[in-house]
């Protein structure tokens, strides 16, 4: 399978998770988030230990140790932005946090791009990129970027009679949350590229990386199931049936990442922000499902990231 085609199924993927994120998340429950990050941590593991005789090296206690300090910079990196981003969603809505934080794409295709040239591992820019997956690239990046802005600007929604208020809700101190997950995302996919990488990489296969970041994220889920029974005295029980979004969101996220570290170990630099449009499934799963309203200004600005997205294939058919 193509690297654009593995693109798009961790697009749809990932577009889906975020729906079932949102679905999952209790504005009232300051805990919301962490029990999202428990349940992608179990549905992680799971797959980590599943996989884990397909990995290309040796499992010994030694060598996770060693290739866990190399992955560390990414897997660190995303399960901080991912728990940023479930908390950010108690104030937020999916179609407005979801865009600003998949500018990353953007950003760590840069840091990529310049990585690359810096340390000599990239040969002559138009060599690596054509006309027409430079200007695909640009119409995703515009659109996703555009979307985030237009987000911004949408009128304050009125809070259900009855109901009090949120008083972060729709205010600056609640859009830290997608600039703080845009950020520490960034700085996980710009080194997945570098790590992934065929040449530049550091010896870790996709099944290795997708085994690392499970156990990595199992750890996590542990430490956040732990942590609210120190606060809560209470055990979490996360196999009860009003927390199936919870599980459908990371089911849908671990499929994802599967489809990602292979379209990101293919072409990197193009995968990201292609990858990062997931936002516009989200917008538009939300507008069918949870009746999230869209206007005018989204719609174009949709329209535009599947016109990038359609340039990208064409290119894709193209080179094949």
């Amino acid at each position: 399978m193509s690297w654009f085609l593995l693109s798009l199924v961790t697009m749809m993927s990932w577009g889906t998770a975020d729906l079932f994120y949102k679905k999952g998340t209790d504005e009232d429950d300051p805990y919301s988030h962490l029990k999202i990050a428990v349940w992608v941590g179990l549905v992680m593991g799971l797959f980590a230990l599943i996989m884990l005789p397909l990995t290309e090296t040796s499992f010994s206690v030694s060598s996770f140790l060693t290739n866990a300090v190399k992955y560390s910079p990414a897997s660190l990196a995303y399960i901080i932005s991912m728990v940023i981003g479930y908390a950010g969603l108690r104030y937020l809505e999916v179609s407005i946090i979801s865009p600003v934080q998949n500018a990353s794409g953007a950003f760590s295709m840069i840091v990529m791009v310049i990585f690359f040239t810096v340390t000599g591992r990239m040969g002559s820019f138009w060599d690596e990129f054509s006309v027409i997956d430079i200007i695909g690239t640009a119409l995703i990046v515009a659109g996703v970027v555009a979307l985030a802005i237009v987000e911004r600007r949408l009128e304050h929604p009125q809070e259900p009679a009855g109901k009090k208020p949120n008083k972060y809700r729709f205010s600056a101190l609640a859009l830290l949350f997608p600039i703080a997950y845009c950020l520490f995302d960034t700085i996980g996919t710009a080194a997945d590229g570098v790590i992934l990488d065929g040449e530049a990489g550091l010896g870790l296969g996709e099944i290795d990386v997708l085994v690392l970041y499970g156990f990595t994220f199992l750890l996590a889920g542990i430490g956040a199931w732990i942590y609210m029974l120190i606060r809560t005295k209470k055990a979490y029980n996360p196999f009860v049936f009003q927390e199936k979004d919870k599980a459908f969101a990371a089911l849908f996220e671990e499929g994802g990442q599967i489809f990602y570290v292979f379209a990101m170990s293919a072409r990197p630099m193009l995968a990201a922000p292609l990858i990062a449009s997931y936002c516009i499934v989200s917008v538009i799963l939300s507008r069918i499902v949870i009746n999230e309203k869209l206007k005018a200004s989204q719609y174009a600005c949709v329209i535009t990231v599947i016109a990038g997205i359609v340039l990208l294939g064409i290119s894709e058919g193209l080179s094949a």
